[in-house]
């Protein structure tokens, strides 16, 4: 259990770091939420000149900006500030988990450095179908052969995706078209349905994969698409597609690179098809996904029950 005689609003942001980090490797959850309660941050967003950077480990179906919303109201109501700024160094989409860092107050203005910084993630690629959204917030749109799909293949041509490469991002994305987000006009195509394939609305962007390793590889993979009916991010069902082999990869990238567009691409590299089954940012603005806290956790460092 943490002894130390301080509060938490006594040290720095990056002391509270690694003091989580050792700390929830040792404590059970619902202890560390108690002492949280115990040593909130202070009342006052004076005593934190820099701001606070808060690692947060975004929750499956929660989009970013749910995560944002649910901090904010606990920051403004914690620091007695209605014009509190609050904001988060890159978005992650909602069927993934991981690192979000969410910034308050003076923290805000780090944000865009923080969003321009490399990015890990453990991906999971499915392979021998695609969806509209190249990720399980679709249902399986196109079947295709598995006949040049194996481990040894998929190692063999991991190598030819490290590197600076243009890439497409899907139309099911956050990117803007003339004022306009992408996905509110791929959800308009895909409810008239219409393909939402090479439609040449997006240009290809500049990215940078410095380094893709082949974590393990699953001929027969659990079910991962079951919509227990309760988010309100929708996920479709694969539960019956036990036959889509998979692989788990370690991806190290630059700002912009989607990995449902790396995902699309190493499935046409291998004749075939794949999608994005599972999605987890490891890293992010040198906080490692050890260093992260529960949503809950954050909360209650901001005095919530």
């Amino acid at each position: 259990m943490f002894s130390c005689s301080r509060r938490v609003s006594s040290l720095t942001v990056w002391q509270v770091r690694w003091w989580m980090r050792g700390w929830t490797a040792r404590s059970k959850a619902e202890d560390i939420l108690e002492e949280l309660k115990r040593y909130p941050f202070s009342n006052s967003i004076e005593d934190y000149p820099d701001g606070i950077v808060l690692p947060i480990d975004k929750p499956y179906r929660w989009t970013s900006a749910d995560v944002l919303r649910k901090v904010k109201w606990a920051a403004c109501k914690h620091f007695g500030k209605k014009n509190l700024k609050v904001g988060h160094a890159g978005t992650l989409d909602p069927l993934a988990t991981g690192i979000l860092l969410v910034c308050i107050g003076p923290a805000t203005k780090r944000a865009e450095e923080l969003q321009r910084s490399a990015k890990q993630y453990i991906a999971g690629v499915s392979f021998g179908a695609t969806t509209a959204s190249y990720d399980l917030e679709k249902e399986i749109s196109q079947r295709f052969p598995l006949d040049g799909v194996s481990r040894e293949s998929l190692e063999e041509v991991l190598p030819k995706f490290i590197g600076e490469q243009d890439q497409i991002a899907p139309l099911f994305s956050a990117k803007s078209v003339d004022g306009v987000r992408v996905y509110e006009l791929a959800r308009q195509m895909y409810k008239k349905g219409l393909s939402v394939e090479d439609t040449g609305i997006l240009q290809a962007n500049r990215v940078n994969i410095y380094d893709l390793k082949l974590l393990d590889w699953l001929e027969r993979p659990e079910s991962c698409g079951v919509d227990d009916g309760k988010g309100r991010i929708r996920v479709a069902d694969i539960s019956g597609e036990e036959n889509l082999p998979t692989a788990m990869i370690r991806i190290d990238c630059s700002k912009g690179t989607y990995i449902r567009a790396l995902a699309r691409d190493l499935g046409e590299a291998l004749g075939s098809g794949a999608f994005l089954s599972s999605l987890r940012r490891t890293g992010n603005g040198g906080f490692d996904i050890s260093q992260s806290i529960s949503l809950d956790e954050a909360l209650a460092l901001l005095g919530q029950e």
